[in-house]
């Protein structure tokens, strides 16, 4: 059974599917514009020691968001795609 977070709440490692994505605002214009689309596989490579920034791998390339931004994002972990 697949489960829905944030992918802000991703454990390092973990992997999951994007699912929903805020369709408003500048910033989330930008995510899109770098691949961050629903259907697309993402993993949480790493996190700032303090939480915030997080560093994410989607589609061959690392990107970094703000916790802020990635709360907005609700991915999928299918069993397949868990640690």
């Amino acid at each position: 059974m697949a489960t829905t977070v944030k992918l802000s709440e991703l454990a390092v490692g973990a992997a999951g599917v994007v699912r929903e994505f805020p369709k408003a605002g500048s910033a989330f214009l930008r995510l899109r514009e770098m691949g961050l689309m629903p259907g697309t596989t993402v993993t949480l490579v790493r996190t700032a020691p303090l939480g915030d920034p997080l560093e994410i791998r989607v589609r061959g390339y690392h990107l970094t968001l703000r916790k802020s931004e990635a709360e907005h994002v609700l991915v999928e972990q299918p069993e397949s795609l868990k640690d």
